[in-house]
């Protein structure tokens, strides 16, 4: 007999009172235990099986899903090379600006006239010590002294906010002369191209600060360091943008 007949032979025995036709009472009885023993036995196997099918959704949880965010090893590095390629190529473009424009004077002043080389000098020489004192606050980090990586990043902003304030002393000084970005195109290309790498030591300086800050609160964690280690591609970067202007623009700009 199966469970379900089982069954229904003790729902009619509980009502009626009576065993069911061609049943007696003791065999009702053993049928009422041996559907009980079936109905347990099924609810046990439903529960296993329940239970297996959680664990296995776990499992496949587990298998397939991620507990913490997924980052690629040096995805933020390669990441930030490419931002250096697209901002070459910006400073390509401006150069190349400069090389069509520059002996365009338009009846105005000549970078003969104009240009202060041993002020220029004295500009190159603090930003190029800004990048040796950046190589010492990496040096710093590496080895894992946070105070000595806070004091040579902060000489490296002191370098820095130096160069800005020499080159807008310099702006100053041409605007006052009536040699403004409106006077001619070689000053136009100048001005622009220029003005565009001291716009980047200005971010530069704001994102060192940032670090600073950051790494005085949090110390030198992973991020921090990947941090700072972007930072020191995008500072060496513009010594050697800088280099450029200086033989390309200064130099050469003085010669008739």
């Amino acid at each position: 007999m199966s469970v379900v007949e089982s069954l229904i032979v003790a729902a009619v025995t509980a009502v009626t009172g009576e065993p069911a036709p061609g049943e007696t009472s003791s065999g009702s009885a053993k049928r009422v235990v041996s559907a009980s023993s079936d109905g347990a036995s099924t609810v046990g196997a439903v529960s296993v099986g329940a239970g297996a099918a959680v664990a296995g959704a776990a499992n496949d949880a587990r298998r397939f899903y991620l507990t913490r965010e997924h980052h690629p090893e040096n995805g933020t590095l390669f990441g930030f090379w490419l931002y250096l390629m697209s901002d070459c190529l910006v400073f390509a473009c401006l150069f190349a600006g400069y090389a069509v424009l520059g002996r365009n004077y338009a009846g105005g002043p000549t970078g003969a006239e104009l240009f202060d080389l041993p002020l220029v000098a004295v500009n190159t020489s603090l930003l190029l010590l800004s990048s040796i004192t950046y190589g010492f606050a990496m040096i710093e980090m590496q080895r894992g002294r946070l105070p000595g990586t806070l004091v040579w990043l902060g000489i490296t902003g002191l370098l820095g906010a130096g160069f800005v304030g020499i080159e807008l002393t310099e702006f100053t000084h041409l605007i006052h002369e009536g040699a403004g970005p409106g006077r001619s195109a070689f000053l136009s290309s100048f001005f622009t191209l220029v003005g565009t790498h001291g716009l980047h030591v200005t971010c530069g300086i704001i994102w060192l600060i940032t670090l600073m800050v950051q790494s005085g609160k949090h110390g030198l964690i992973p991020e921090n360091r990947r941090r700072l280690m972007c930072l020191s591609m995008f500072w060496h970067f513009l010594d050697v943008v800088w280099i450029g202007v200086f033989t390309f623009v200064y130099l050469m700009g003085v010669l008739p």
